[in-house]
């Protein structure tokens, strides 16, 4: 059992205020391994005014400088990468190789590219007789989910410093081990004290606390759309600008003239990854009438190969299994044909869930329209493009997407016609310097590259 008793505020590890805990636990085997101090709001206070007091030291720092200590956080992480695979595997049930190519590799990539970001974008520019400064916005209160624990910190955390912000995060109750690992890698790199601060806690407490408190200027959040839309009011009361990465739908839309096994097949891994607990998972899988029975069978063939325990973890806690296990019971309530998996429990200990396939759904369904977070696959058919269209674009989602088609020309001219906010053409790879966001309740705001950079500074106008 691992008890981690403090929390990093102002340059240094202080035991938190209150005697709370949280209890970290092993969803593969359901045992609880570790607690770290449960935050408060006093904590969150203590956080904040320790980051505005180093706000205008930090905002101060020549941006060189700054890529300079980034530079070093990203070499630290480096350093303790498989320590770091090796946690994210405890505390979410990641398999090994995932959590070392992703889980540990991903952040490294996204860390870097804003070190060198820091020392090459432009903060002023002329534009007539105006030089334009563009300042950090200030404080930036930071709350992260348990999906993909350290990369939605490095996210958030790392475009923040570049612009000469400083932090407080607040990491998902779930997962919260990981971020104490990033807060080591911090201290190692010298950033200096207040820059970035670590409070972990619960969200209606200390989640909450961070998004009211008036000495926050912004406040980045990821996580579900109803939380989202919890956090965007406390925000809107106080006048403080959000970015807000929420929940996701996405569409797999599979163009006639489309090599259908490997779309298939790409589609289906991309639903399994992470087991099914990514926002941006192409949960819908949209296929022409005249090939949807071939692509059911592919889809059928093509899930088999994801073994729970193996090439597939478990969800992250008993509470998100008994969701997902909820809504594979509500999809079979409501008419869809399971052709793999179903609600049933794979043998042995852990919160696995049996990686599902659904046949003959409808736009209308509950599992096509809301995000279930978990390894389940939904298949529609539809008639000509522009149904294919409508029914990707039916639901209050726009994350993320993929078109397949005979050439790329024919899946752009399709991807223009979708209400998101990233589409995958002919499997593209993911690009950590592409903006990453969403459309309607998707979110507000962009994060990575330039455009996530931009997300934490203000714009200054000087006439002359």
């Amino acid at each position: 059992m691992k008890q981690h008793d403090a929390m990093y505020i102002d340059g240094s590890w202080r035991p938190a205020e209150g005697s709370g805990t949280i209890e970290v636990v092993n969803p593969a085997d359901g045992q609880v391994f570790a607690t770290v101090p449960a935050g408060s709001a006093q904590d969150v206070d203590a956080a904040v005014r320790a980051a505005r007091a180093a706000l205008p030291g930090w905002a101060a720092t020549p941006p060189r400088e700054r890529a300079a200590r980034l530079a070093a956080l990203r070499d630290q992480l480096a350093a303790r990468a498989e320590e770091i695979a090796e946690t994210v595997t405890a505390e979410l049930g990641s398999p090994p190789a995932l959590s070392t190519t992703v889980h540990a590799g991903l952040p490294l990539a996204v860390c870097g590219s804003y070190a060198e970001l820091a020392g090459t974008y432009s903060f002023e520019e002329k534009i007539g007789n105006s030089t334009v400064l563009h300042e950090p916005v200030g404080v930036v209160g930071a709350i992260t989910p348990w999906n993909y624990p350290l990369h939605q910190v490095v996210a958030k955390v790392a475009p923040a410093l570049a612009a000469g912000c400083t932090v407080v995060l607040k990491p998902a109750e779930d997962t919260p081990l990981v971020a104490q690992l990033f807060a080591e890698c911090v201290d190692a790199a010298r950033i200096p004290a207040g820059v970035f601060n670590l409070v972990t806690g619960l969200g209606p407490v200390a989640g909450q606390a961070l998004a009211e408190h008036e000495g926050v200027d912004l406040v980045s959040f990821t996580g579900s759309t109803a939380v989202g839309k919890r956090i965007g009011a406390l925000a809107g009361a106080a006048v403080k600008r959000v970015a807000l990465e929420l929940g996701g739908k996405s569409a797999n839309v599979i163009l006639p003239s489309a090599d259908l096994p490997r779309a298939v097949a790409v589609g289906v891994a991309n639903v399994m990854a992470n087991s099914g607990q990514t926002c941006s998972a192409w949960t819908r899988m949209l296929v022409h009438q005249d090939r949807y029975a071939e692509a059911v069978e592919l889809a059928t063939a093509a899930a088999a190969k994801y073994v729970p325990g193996e090439r597939v973890g478990p969800l992250v806690s008993a509470k998100q299994r008994d969701r997902v296990r909820g809504y594979i019971e509500q999809g079979i309530a409501e008419g869809a044909r399971v052709v793999a998996g179903g609600p049933q429990a794979p043998a042995g200990t852990g919160y696995y869930i049996t990686p599902t396939v659904f046949a003959d759904v409808t736009p209308e369904m509950t599992i096509a329209q809301e995000e279930i977070f978990g390894p389940v696959l939904s298949i529609l058919k539809y008639e000509d493009e522009d149904d294919a269209a409508r029914i990707a674009n039916d639901t209050v989602y726009g994350l993320a997407g993929a078109v397949w088609a005979g050439d790329d020309a024919e899946a752009v001219a399709f991807a223009r016609r979708l209400d998101t906010g990233q589409v995958d053409i002919n499997g593209g790879r993911f690009n950590p310097l592409a903006p990453f966001g969403g459309y309607k309740q998707s979110g507000v705001g962009r994060e990575l590259g330039p455009h996530g950079l931009t997300e934490y500074l203000q714009t200054k106008s000087l006439q002359f």
